[in-house]
């Protein structure tokens, strides 16, 4: 073989084995970028034991009874005061606020002070303890200075003190479910309610009251003494995200009901008649209204008051946050 041609084949074969080395260093580069995320922080629950402060302790350890006893104090028969309707804070925020996926208090220390788009102005912390009382538990707001007040802040502060703001620890808010492709159906959430729910929330949504009947063992779900149309909980997609994780309560898997079971039972329980809020000055500016918001004004005129509340809500959130911009 000519000397010119056999360098000619070695130069070759040469730069295929450079270019497969090469292909074959990219390959792990993009791999390794792709496969490699920050993992979500974990949300390291405070103890009491660690508060030394003996009276901060006391104010810590109120306002996880306010918490977890709501009614007993702001209830129907309240011990300080009427302000409620009878339903205790941790029926929406799990395990006094610290369930994963129970609508916990991970990010409210961090989360406030902060521009609220549903009020349009900057909340505090009071506030949101202000907006429970009036729109969850369908009741009147407490004295911003009293006890009470600076105990339901002090817990939630404690309760988060080890979140940094900017993260969001894994399991926290209310999870944003997949969308369905059609509309929430509430003659089937009907039916899962029955086979579900009906055990412990009654055959007509009325919970289930202790034996003194000062508070609910299992609270209502609509009717008089449910959470009214002004409260989050109201949105579907509230609803539907923390029945999937939570509900049936106490059950012995984490999940019972598919997405869209929570979905179509969300639809049934919020299509039942709950107490009026006066809501005119919510969300001033139209276009951030969230996409399962069932009450108008709307920014546009393209989605129907029904689709708003039941879906499908894809096109909606799809169109928003174009809109929103302009």
């Amino acid at each position: 073989m000519p000397r010119s041609l056999n360098i000619t084949l070695l130069a070759t074969a040469f730069t295929i084995v450079i270019g497969i080395m090469a292909c074959e260093k990219h390959e792990k580069k993009a791999v390794s970028v792709t496969e490699i995320k920050p993992p979500k922080p974990k949300w390291v629950i405070p103890d009491t034991s660690e508060i030394t402060n003996a009276d901060e302790a006391k104010l810590i350890k109120y306002g996880r009874s306010l918490i977890v006893n709501t009614s007993w104090y702001f209830g129907p028969k309240g011990t300080i005061a009427h302000k409620s309707n009878g339903l205790n804070c941790q029926n929406c925020h799990l395990n006094a606020g610290t369930k994963l996926d129970g609508n916990n208090f991970s990010l409210t220390a961090v989360g406030y002070p902060r521009f609220k788009e549903r009020s349009g102005s900057t909340e505090t912390i009071v506030k949101k303890v202000e907006d429970c009382f009036e729109r969850s538990l369908s009741g009147s707001r407490i004295d911003s200075g009293s006890r009470e007040m600076k105990a339901f802040v002090a817990y939630l502060k404690w309760i988060g003190k080890n979140v940094k703001k900017g993260t969001k620890p894994a399991g926290s808010g209310i999870e944003e479910l997949a969308f369905m492709d059609r509309p929430a159906d509430t003659a089937l959430g009907r039916a899962i309610y029955v086979s579900k729910c009906q055990v412990c929330h009654g055959k007509n949504g009325e919970g289930i009251l202790n034996a003194q009947a000062s508070a609910y063992i299992y609270p209502p779900l609509w009717g008089a003494h449910s959470y009214n149309i002004g409260a989050s909980i109201y949105r579907l997609s509230k609803f539907a995200g923390f029945v999937k994780h939570n509900m049936p309560y106490n059950a012995d898997k984490s999940a019972q009901l598919t997405t869209d079971q929570a979905w179509d039972v969300a639809a049934f329980v919020n299509s039942q008649s709950h107490p009026y809020k006066n809501i005119e000055s919510d969300w001033p500016k139209l276009a951030t209204k969230p996409y399962d918001y069932p009450f108008g004004p709307y920014a546009d005129n393209m989605f129907s008051k029904d689709q708003r509340k039941y879906g499908p809500y894809g096109p909606i959130k799809k169109y928003y946050p174009g809109l929103a911009k302009k």
